[in-house]
């Protein structure tokens, strides 16, 4: 289906021209009429496959019809500032040919950066795009007004929950008018996410779309590796595979240093993303990603959600993740907008287990790669089909001995016979040996003992 089978107006329609988009995403082919006939909707889709465009068109197709408003009329909700920001540079978009103003608003930033987003909530915005708790942080600050919102959007609802945001979202719903549309995204559906559904959405219309699964356009390999060669065999792809627009992910922040410090030891353009990163160095890492001053972004899994990148054409898990719902997320960064992309995952000794119970959660096993040369794998591999080595024979000590096997067997009657006046002679000289003794001692006078009378008084 096309964007212009749907009831948009030409202002979004030509928006949407401009920037290159045609043809509707399945997510989007369904989720987009049921948002304009006014219904809840509870959304669970894949990452990767346009749910921003699937609630925003909407809301702007809706708002574009009306004069403009310094009243908030639709508040965004998402799990990171990473993913407000994408989602806010999205707006500007969609929305480039009509007079609709956004806002987003998140945490990490210092006391000039909250001033400023204070200024523009009192400014006021029709579109606010924020993370829960620095939207609560104002909100209790008294100068927000909530009262005419009609779109309440909570994207990547169940990262959101698992972030612990459920307290911070229900107070936020409490503060909006009962007459809304909600309208929930969420790539998987938990329990928890149930619970939430029923709280704050009414009579939703449900669309569920490949749950948790890697989209067909993603080619998945694996390689069962030690740790000790993972650089090497990482380096390997670069140069094999593909070296630019690259995301690799690593268990940790201290493993993503080390990854990338290596790789720039090698002469990769090599940037970083970790959580001990401050907001400004975070912003330059992704702007430098993007105008291609980087080739490769080494990251944990921060980078696995709320980063709207097209063309990132290989994704490579250095480290097995922890869950399957990760590892979906982690490779859902490649083969966005219906592109093709590849997935790489570097298997190590303690993780195969772990990568055993995520093919068994998609169903199928992974292709696994061959190990190049140069790095062991076809020696490996031949030692692997010979079996197992003969034990070597142990080596002579000493010059001129002879082994066990090649002595010749002595007979047992003439072996005691040459034993008989060999034990025959020690029995002599130790009787010998003891006479000497005895004659040598002078013989020890016996002790008298005397018994003392007793006294008498």
């Amino acid at each position: 289906m096309t964007f212009e089978e749907l009831d948009l107006t030409d202002d979004v329609l030509d928006a949407l021209y401009d920037m290159n988009f045609s043809e509707c995403t399945p997510i989007q082919e369904q989720a987009i009429p049921v948002a304009l006939s006014g219904r809840d909707l509870l959304a669970v889709a894949q990452t990767g496959t346009g749910k921003t465009a699937a609630f925003l068109l909407p809301v702007i197709n809706e708002l574009g019809k009306r004069e403009a408003s310094s009243k908030v009329k639709c508040v965004v909700m998402t799990p990171t500032r990473e993913l407000a920001m994408q989602i806010d540079a999205q707006m500007d978009g969609f929305s480039y040919f009509l007079p609709i103003s956004s806002l987003a608003i998140y945490g990490g930033t210092d006391g000039a950066g909250f001033a400023q987003q204070q200024r523009a909530l009192k400014s006021g915005a029709e579109v606010i795009i924020a993370t829960p708790g620095r939207l609560l942080a104002h909100l209790q600050m008294g100068y927000v007004d909530l009262s005419e919102v009609e779109f309440f959007i909570l994207d990547e609802a169940d990262r959101m929950l698992d972030m612990g945001f459920y307290d911070d979202i229900m107070q936020i719903a409490t503060r909006l008018p009962g007459e809304r549309r909600t309208l929930m995204f969420s790539a998987t559906m938990p329990p928890k996410i149930q619970k939430l559904a029923k709280t704050v959405l009414s009579n939703p219309v449900e669309i569920k779309i490949a749950v948790s699964r890697p989209t067909e356009k993603i080619a998945q390999s694996a390689y069962i590796c030690s740790d000790r060669i993972k650089t090497a065999l990482l380096c390997h792809l670069f140069d094999t595979v593909a070296s630019k627009r690259v995301i690799v992910f690593a268990s940790s922040k201290l493993k993503v240093k080390e990854v990338a410090r290596e790789l720039r030891r090698r002469k990769y353009k090599v940037g970083e993303m970790h959580s001990d990163l401050e907001q400004k160095a975070r912003d330059v890492v992704m702007r430098d990603f993007r105008a291609a001053h980087t080739d490769i972004i080494v990251a944990t899994d921060i980078l696995s959600r709320g980063i709207d990148i097209d063309d990132i054409s290989m994704v490579v898990n250095y480290d097995v993740p922890h869950d399957a719902e990760d590892y979906v997320h982690r490779i859902g960064r490649t083969a966005r907008a219906n592109t093709d992309g590849i997935a790489i995952t570097l298997v190590g000794e303690r993780d195969r287990r772990k990568f055993k119970f995520i093919e068994n959660f998609l169903g199928y096993a992974v292709p696994k790669g061959d190990i190049p040369e140069e790095l062991g794998g076809k020696k490996a591999q031949a030692d692997a089909d010979a079996g197992p080595a003969e034990p070597s024979k142990p080596k002579n000590r000493g010059k001129g001995r002879r082994d066990k096997q090649q002595r010749p067997k002595r007979r047992p009657e003439a072996a005691a016979q040459q034993s008989e006046p060999h034990e025959l002679a020690m029995q002599d000289q130790s009787q010998q040996q003891q006479q000497s003794d005895t004659e040598a001692k002078p013989k020890r006078k016996k002790r008298r003992y005397y018994h003392r009378p007793k006294r008498t008084e």
